[in-house]
């Protein structure tokens, strides 16, 4: 059985003062929630990171960044490393988001590099895949999902695959408001962890947590959690409030599969 995961990608959003606000009511509104049973996670903006840390200590909610770099330091300005990340207590890591490869020029090969200077340094690398709008109405949906796990993962060990998160992001769905449907979303992550047996093995792909991300609401958080194969969401605009995020999370942990 996997454990259901939800993550908060608060991008750039919140000042320091407004990060602390929204993890306190968090923090407030979700400590009866059983951390064995469920993963809570917020990914602040980078400047956030440590006055969060500070706010969730020794709660069931926990810590990540949004982005990495695959060097644990040198001439690389404007990035943050691995070490950086540990230090401030982060324990998981957006990798490969579609904003990151849209806007930023993201590719397979740094999120490769990049997964792996996170494992390296025993960060829990969540990792982004899915298609394009125009993708998806060219039928490539399933190309472009082989494309971002085969090269994505390469030279990924046994081992090290089942300390990854995967999140499906049907990037026509992010921000925009529209969401895939459950039964798009069972399809495409049914599809990545059929990918995962042949790459790996059967054991390995029932094991490996798969999300969901693309406009996330607590309307339909139930219907994509009741889904096989969506054991999770990364949930983007819907986590920069305390109630919608709450919500979200409570909701998604009552669904027994």
């Amino acid at each position: 059985m996997r454990k259901t995961i939800i993550a908060g990608n608060w991008k750039m959003y919140k000042t320091i003062a407004e990060a602390i606000e929204l993890a306190n009511g968090l923090k407030r509104e979700l400590f009866k929630l059983n951390s064995q049973e469920i993963d809570i996670i917020i990914c602040p903006a980078f400047t956030a990171l440590t006055e969060v840390a500070e706010v969730i200590v020794d709660s069931n909610i926990q810590l990540g960044a949004q982005d990495i770099h695959w060097e644990d330091e040198g001439a690389f300005t404007g990035e943050v490393s691995a070490l950086m990340l540990k230090d401030v207590g982060c324990k998981f890591v957006i990798i490969g988001h579609s904003e990151r490869r849209q806007y930023f020029g993201e590719t397979n090969e740094s999120v490769n590099k990049k997964i792996k200077a996170a494992l390296k340094h025993n960060l829990t690398p969540i990792v982004c895949v899915g298609e394009t709008l125009q993708e998806r109405e060219s039928g490539e949906t399933f190309k472009v999902l082989d494309d971002h796990i085969h090269n994505g993962l390469k030279d990924i060990s046994d081992t090290d695959i089942l300390k990854i998160v995967i999140a499906y992001e049907p990037v026509w769905a992010i921000g925009t408001g529209k969401t895939a449907t459950s039964q798009q979303a069972e399809e495409a992550q049914k599809y990545i962890r059929d990918l995962l047996r042949k790459v790996y093995n059967n054991d390995i792909a029932d094991l490996i947590r798969i999300q969901y991300g693309g406009s996330v609401k607590p309307e339909n958080i139930t219907e994509l959690m009741s889904q096989p194969d969506v054991d999770g969401a990364l949930v983007g605009g819907a986590s920069l409030g305390v109630e919608i995020f709450t919500e979200i999370v409570k909701r998604a942990s009552e669904v027994v599969k």
